[in-house]
């Protein structure tokens, strides 16, 4: 009788994946910290303001 063994490698695959995306997110975060730019965030009364003036046309 043969002794067969069926090795597959990719063990640590799902653990690559985990890292990957880690890294991916640090440099996006470090992208947006180190760009120096800031990011505007507008409040629900200046929206509707704001597309109140689209609409109309003013």
């Amino acid at each position: 009788m043969a002794n067969q063994t069926n090795r597959t490698g990719g063990g640590n695959t799902g653990m690559a994946f985990i890292v990957g995306i880690l890294v991916v997110v640090v440099a996006i975060l470090a992208y947006f910290m180190l760009s120096g730019g800031e990011v505007a965030v507008e409040g629900p009364d200046t929206a509707l303001e704001g597309a109140a003036e689209a609409i109309s046309g003013d």
